[in-house]
């Protein structure tokens, strides 16, 4: 299943780009020719990439001709070496944080190795091939589809959501600003304005059960700037006052924090042992209860004691668990 989806994946792609270097169209059986494959496959794909909103047209004639409505495709960029390095790298992040098969992603990795020097296109390659393995989640990427057409086009989003420690689902209009990915929490998150709300609010995609675009169209506010907004955050969840967190990290791991920007408000201060002391400015504190947990015994929260109690509850209750076991 998994080389079906990824050869799939690159026969779409493909025939994006024929159809979009050829604005007078192709034929079906010059598509198949080109793709080496059968016209009945073709005419299954033309469909497929009508399923997923490609917008195409055909002459009506007999045999028809496709090509893809002008202004669809953005115009193509020119990239150096170290511009495809970048993006290759940020590849591999998304590859490895990503848990489901996304048509989209692989036809956007596929085209990016085509303009690639062979050995990193063969990694390219690799991580659509690994990609093509995850279970496909058609719902997810037409909610993504909506909702970057949304942002771009500054139409108005109709969805429903759910949250997670809900199981009611709620209707919103909503004003796509800006659609960010978070590492730490392997999701996909738009923030806009939502009418619910009647303010900035962020939601993660694949909470999101339905999403339609209106006619509505809205300008964001000239002032809003996603990546200053989301300074405040840990992760994604931004407000207007901080707080400080100062952790202290045992000497085993020093380094290994010493050596990472985690924020960019953080400082850290070398201990007398060998150790470190973090501190950084963050909206919501309790956004950094599970990279806290990761560390484990190398880490003790000092501020704030919220999170200090936050963290010792959790830390008790984990000893609960293995009681009476020894190491």
């Amino acid at each position: 299943m998994a080389e079906k989806n990824y050869a799939k994946a690159q026969r779409l792609s493909a025939l994006t780009l024929y159809l979009y270097r050829n604005p007078q169209g192709l034929s079906a059986a010059e598509l198949a020719r080109l793709c080496g494959v059968h016209k009945r496959t073709i005419q299954r794909d033309l469909h497929d990439l009508e399923e997923i909103n490609v917008p195409l047209w055909d002459d009506g004639g007999d045999p028809p001709r496709y090509g893809v409505i002008s202004g669809y495709y953005l115009p193509p960029i020119h990239l150096d070496l170290n511009d495809a390095l970048a993006i290759y790298l940020s590849s591999r992040l998304l590859a490895r944080h990503a848990e489901l098969y996304d048509p989209h992603i692989a036809s956007a990795l596929s085209k990016l190795a085509g303009i690639l020097p062979e050995p990193v296109a063969a990694h390219i390659h690799a991580t659509i091939r690994q990609m093509a393995s995850y279970q496909q989640q058609s719902q997810l990427s037409e909610v993504l589809r909506v909702l970057a057409t949304g942002w771009a086009t500054g139409r108005v989003v109709r969805m429903r959501y759910q949250s997670a420690g809900s199981e009611n689902v709620h209707g919103y209009r909503l004003k796509p600003y800006f659609i960010e990915a978070c590492g730490d929490y392997r999701g996909t998150y738009v923030i806009g304005w939502a009418d619910y709300f009647d303010a900035v609010y962020t939601f993660r995609a694949e909470r999101i059960l339905e999403a339609e675009l209106t006619d509505e169209t809205f300008e964001p506010p000239a002032e809003f700037d996603g990546p200053q907004l989301l300074r405040s955050a840990w992760g994604v969840m931004f407000g207007e006052e901080c707080h400080t967190v100062r952790l202290r990290f045992a000497p085993e791991a020093s380094r290994r924090v010493r050596e990472t920007c985690w924020h960019p408000t953080q400082t850290i201060a070398e201990e007398p042992d060998g150790g470190c002391l973090l501190q950084v400015q963050v909206a919501h504190p309790e956004e950094m209860l599970y990279w806290i947990r990761g560390w484990g015994s190398l880490v003790e929260v000092l501020e704030p004691a919220s999170l200090r109690e936050r963290v010792a509850a959790d830390a008790l209750a984990t000893a609960a668990k293995y009681d009476g076991h020894t190491v």
